[in-house]
């Protein structure tokens, strides 16, 4: 269960941790949603039995735990690159703009002058915890019903050892 929770942890924080595709953009739950699924789907390569719909919500619920963890490492060292990117970026778009209002102008000032606090990186951890904890087992349990072993022998599954009579032989 620990190696499933890493694979869809890491899917999970990397992804969410890029400024471009991550918290900021919508699909920040699709990220969470596609880490636990592949959690399922490390877990049932894994494993002989099949996987239950409650052990892919758990699969992914360890997988959101795991990414909110590996979000908050990425963050912490991409900070220091992207960081004075933000900065200079927001001081290009307050300086150059003259139809912009006062209050974005403020906006814009406060964002290119403050500096990375830990107040923020403790409130984006939580952030990514709840959503993690929340749209990671929604993935792990469609990943459970779309990786299920026991199929139908009538759609393609295997037959049980010992009951062939049970079973009519397939048609031609």
């Amino acid at each position: 269960m620990i190696q499933p929770a890493l694979f869809g942890g890491l899917f999970i924080g990397v992804l969410s941790a890029l400024p471009i595709v991550g918290a900021g953009n919508l699909c920040c739950c699709l990220w969470i949603i596609s880490g636990g699924f592949f959690a399922a789907y490390i877990d049932s390569h894994y494993t002989s039995r099949t996987l239950t719909v409650g052990r892919g919500a758990l699969d992914g619920l360890a997988a959101g735990v795991a990414g909110a963890l590996i979000w908050l490492i990425v963050s912490l060292l991409l900070d220091p690159l992207v960081g004075p990117m933000q900065r200079r970026i927001a001081e290009e778009v307050a300086n150059r703009s003259d139809a912009m209002p006062p209050e974005a102008r403020a906006f814009f000032d406060a964002v290119a002058s403050q500096s990375p606090s830990s107040f923020r990186w403790v409130i984006g951890f939580f952030l990514q915890l709840c959503l993690g904890a929340i749209f990671a087992p929604v993935g792990g349990m469609i990943g459970a019903v779309f990786f299920k072993k026991d199929v139908p022998p009538a759609l393609g599954g295997s037959q049980p050892p010992g009951v062939d009579d049970l079973y009519p032989p397939p048609l031609p």
